[in-house]
């Protein structure tokens, strides 16, 4: 579908339309092509490797000793984190389509465009695939690289097979359309632009970082995809999806679970949903910033918000919003600090993360005094962290050259430990 938008230049005191010139004229666009795999190979393209060198970075999660590293859209890096100073790459799964995972009593929950699939990993190194639910996440599509329209059309079509890839096309298409002629006293002007553009407009569970879109609360699985929140019910062998989504805002990116509340990042603002019953999300407040991408984090009942420049998400906003969300209906904001361009976060017994400007680390006991020279716990710089998971003393960090790990047990005095490369 075709969004036509003109825009009319008028000079002089007052127009009338005088007649109607009717053009025919070409238009040319450049709109994104799905690139399709049929369902049965798709689904097919799952399998338990040899380790891999980690090439891309993607979400991290972790449960016990173990990291879970995803490349993007083609699996899971599985790293044996039992000696945090010298991990290992001992497995890898081959998973197409993956962004997000989380983990609960020893099965690792991951998607897969648009289904879900789940893995036993009573022995981590040696994964077990135990099924997939088909078509719970309809929406999900690879990311583009370009900012041109999507062709959703042929998308949406299943008979197509699923979409696990894009090309760049240009299109040229005739178009009708009319160029009145503009009859003014004062002057005349006869000055029409005319735009053509694409329309498309609980039991044992894991750590996930700040920047995951699955959430575990009690025995369910909490997924923001596509702005629509789902639910699946963990408490059996197989996953079950026990709800109808529900629409949860804008280009929601991030879900962070604390307490009996969800806790949303979106590009205006972090959303707090309860589910005190957990098949019934209910809304109970936002807190808008301006615009700009963010992930969120809550502990002792504040939550540390993220926002950052220099993506799709728009503004040249860095900031560090910490908000009291004592009350989830009425969060107050305590306040904003100013960041150079801040990723991931993550906190611990008072001691807070963010990935900004390679790693810094604060005392958090006092939120209002983050900034102050004493409560600038460590500074290291010329990395550039994207997410970050703290836990048992150890910060596990994931960087666009590698996971680096600090012991974090002395905050007076936290170092390396190891840094485990990613790229060719």
């Amino acid at each position: 579908m075709k969004k036509l938008s003109f825009l009319l230049l008028m000079t002089g005191l007052f127009a009338l339309p005088g007649c109607r010139d009717y053009v025919d004229e070409y238009v040319t666009y450049t709109v994104n092509e799905p690139v399709f795999m049929s369902a049965s190979e798709f689904r097919s393209a799952v399998d338990v490797e040899q380790p891999k060198p980690i090439e891309k970075q993607g979400k991290i999660a972790f449960y016990n000793d173990y990291l879970y590293i995803s490349q993007p859209e083609k699996g899971i890096h599985i790293i044996d984190n039992r000696d945090p100073s010298n991990p290992r790459n001992v497995a890898f799964i081959e998973l197409l389509g993956n962004a997000d995972m989380h983990v609960r009593n020893n099965v690792l929950y991951a998607d897969s465009y648009i289904d879900l699939v789940w893995f036993d990993i009573n022995d981590p190194a040696k994964p077990v695939f135990k099924g997939r639910k088909e078509e719970v996440f309809p929406q999900a599509l690879p990311p583009t690289e370009n900012g041109f329209g999507i062709d959703y059309e042929k998308v949406m079509d299943r008979n197509n097979g699923i979409v696990v890839g894009w090309r760049t096309v240009e299109r040229k298409e005739l178009v009708r359309t009319y160029k009145p002629r503009w009859w003014s006293w004062g002057g005349l002007t006869e000055n029409m632009v005319y735009n053509d553009a694409a329309s498309y407009g609980g039991g044992s569970v894991g750590a996930v970082g700040s920047m995951s879109r699955f959430a575990i609360y009690q025995d369910n699985l909490y997924t923001v995809i596509n702005n629509q929140l789902g639910i699946f019910d963990l408490s059996e062998v197989t996953p079950e999806k026990v709800a109808e989504d529900v629409p949860v805002g804008f280009n929601v990116e991030t879900i962070f679970s604390y307490k009996n509340c969800l806790f949303m990042g979106t590009p205006t603002g972090m959303i707090i949903y309860s589910v005190e019953d957990p098949l019934k999300p209910e809304y109970q407040s936002m807190i808008t910033h301006v615009f700009g991408c963010d992930p969120v984090v809550v502990e002792n009942d504040i939550a540390y918000v993220t926002i950052r420049s220099g993506t799709f998400c728009g503004q040249n906003a860095n900031s560090l919003i910490i908000v009291d969300v004592s009350n989830v209906q009425q969060p107050k904001h305590i306040v904003t600090y100013n960041m150079e361009n801040p990723k991931g976060l993550g906190i611990d017994n008072g001691t807070l993360f963010v990935c900004d400007e390679g790693l810094k680390i604060f005392n958090a006991e006092d939120p209002s005094t983050i900034m102050h020279k004493d409560n600038i716990l460590a500074h290291f710089k010329e990395i550039n962290g994207l997410d970050v998971i703290p836990f048992n003393n150890v910060l596990m960090m994931i960087a666009e050259d590698g996971i680096y790990q600090y012991d974090y047990t002395d905050v007076q005095s936290i170092r390396q430990l190891s840094r485990l490369p990613i790229g060719k």
